[in-house]
């Protein structure tokens, strides 16, 4: 059975016309554009196969399966990558058609290659047939950067454009905790031995958790000028 499956994927990756066998196979993909088969990398590919049995007896669509080849100047058609190859075991009437999906994806540099894809069918005395359901050339590409992404939308909050003022960025700044800019009504001069500095008055911190004895410190009680002075309490000589 080993030995049969690995035949099996041997004709896959190197499909030819089988003779003798009243079966029509065809390939679209649904998702292409019109100026041609675009391979996205990391997006899956979907291949819709319609095998047509114009057999007088029924035929079974055992696997489905390819490979990308590159033709290189010099060297020919060279095998790069084989595809997965999907199990289905469907069953087609004779005379009826029946559709497949095939689904694979890629993760090569962008480039032209020669996409081969073949089914291997079964007819109604068991033995294996190989037609080939596509063969031309498609183009590998890259996903497009979408604007929805989240490290674009990111990159965007972070560094705006200048029309819309750069408030992005202050943004950023206050929700790391960045100073803010202070009245100049509210600073205080503070001259020492370093030179002279400038402090705010404005509280950089919440207060709301600390008890109010901590905050509102008792204020040192002074003398007036002329007043009588404190009595003293010392014994006399």
């Amino acid at each position: 059975m080993c030995n049969q499956e690995a035949d099996i994927d041997e004709e896959v990756e190197s499909p030819s016309t089988s003779p003798d066998l009243a079966v029509r196979v065809s390939t679209s993909f649904p998702s292409s554009e019109i100026f041609g088969i675009k391979l996205i990398n990391g997006h899956p590919t979907q291949a819709l196969l319609s095998i047509t049995n114009d057999e007088p007896a029924p035929i079974t669509v055992a696997f489905i399966g390819g490979s990308l080849w590159s033709e290189n100047i010099g060297q020919g058609i060279i095998l790069v990558r084989n595809l997965t190859t999907t199990r289905y075991n469907v069953e087609v009437p004779a005379g009826e058609k029946e559709s497949l999906s095939y689904s694979f994806a890629t993760e090569l540099h962008p480039q032209d290659m020669k996409l081969s894809l073949a089914t291997v069918i079964t007819d109604s005395e068991g033995a294996f047939y190989t037609i080939q359901a596509f063969n031309e050339t498609v183009s590998i590409v890259e996903q497009d950067t979408s604007i929805f992404d989240p490290q674009i939308t990111w990159i965007t909050t972070l560094f705006p454009q200048k029309r819309r003022g750069g408030k992005g960025v202050e943004r950023v700044k206050r929700s790391f905790g960045q100073s803010k800019k202070v009245d100049p009504a509210d600073q205080v001069a503070v001259t020492g031995a370093d030179g002279p500095a400038v402090t705010s008055s404005s509280k950089a911190y919440d207060e709301s958790w600390i008890p109010a004895h901590h905050i509102n410190k008792p204020e040192a009680r002074r003398l007036k000028s002329g007043g009588p002075r404190p009595k003293n309490r010392s014994k006399p000589d």
